[in-house]
């Protein structure tokens, strides 16, 4: 009884402490990818850009190759990661060896690659942007346009996470079953919303594609980046038909939910 006990307590942990890593990198990936880049432009600052170069002598420039080739890499480590790991035969020999856990190792892999990401991106100051808006008044009033939309954005995002059964993307709600002896909270699910989880693990496309291309100032680096994220959001879904019913459906009926009237008890006496 105590081994169950000790075993229960430290999945647990685990699982806390994962959700702890995850909420810590997803806020630095949020000033990663969205404030930093519009906070150079709030500031007046033009370290992004270097105008007084051409194209041509930026792509021929041994820094900015080298800048390019390393961010690459680092991108498709975060790829690669993301999609090995969710493939049917790894996951399915990391469940043998994690059981409940698996989702909270695939959670702290994903992290951590984004991490080694973040630390290790290096920017491309030495080649002109795709474009830069820097003329008064815009120089002041775009940028505070796209940290609202992007604030916007984000909270949209946070909100879709919630909706779609954070717990269990992040590997909380299977640790908490396994100790209640309940099973996979997925097979709990209707299998019309198994399947639209499994074409639609991340469903915040739209927002994602603002956050990544409404910027200020667009620097190659940027490019070379919400390029890749948008190609990458765009191929991992894989939607029909049957998913978008299933989606309609669920809007309806909790549209109808909060469209209903409040109905009383028939405890309380007309006055």
């Amino acid at each position: 009884m105590a081994s169950v006990a000790v075993h229960g307590w430290a999945l647990c942990t685990a699982s806390l402490l994962n959700f702890a890593f995850v909420f810590i990198s997803g806020a630095d990936f949020i000033q990663f990818v969205s404030f930093r880049a519009i906070y150079h432009n709030i500031t007046g600052e033009t370290t992004l850009c270097q105008d007084s170069m051409s194209w041509s002598e930026a792509l021929q420039d041994g820094s900015v190759l080298r800048s390019l080739v390393v961010d690459l890499g680092l991108l498709v480590l975060f790829t690669t990661q993301h999609s090995l790991m969710a493939w049917s035969p790894v996951k399915q020999t990391l469940q043998s060896v994690f059981g409940s856990l698996n989702r909270t190792a695939y959670c702290f892999s994903t992290a951590l690659a984004l991490q080694i990401l973040m630390r290790y991106w290096q920017p491309v100051t030495s080649a002109p942007c795709l474009w830069s808006v820097r003329h008064a008044p815009w120089s002041i009033w775009f940028p505070l346009l796209c940290f609202t939309l992007h604030f916007l954005c984000w909270a949209i995002i946070c909100s879709i996470l919630m909706i779609f059964d954070y717990p269990e993307l992040l590997g909380i709600k299977q640790v908490y079953y396994e100790c209640l002896s309940l099973g996979d909270p997925l097979s709990h699910k209707s299998p019309g919303g198994q399947r639209l989880l499994s074409h639609l693990r991340h469903p915040v496309c739209l927002e994602m594609g603002v956050v990544l291309w409404l910027l200020p100032a667009l620097s190659l680096d940027r490019l070379l980046l919400a390029g890749t994220l948008s190609a990458y959001l765009v191929l991992a879904h894989s939607l029909d038909k049957q998913d978008l019913s299933y989606l309609c459906v669920q809007v309806n009926s909790k549209m109808q939910l909060f469209a209903e009237p409040h109905q009383d008890d028939g405890n309380h006496k007309e006055q």
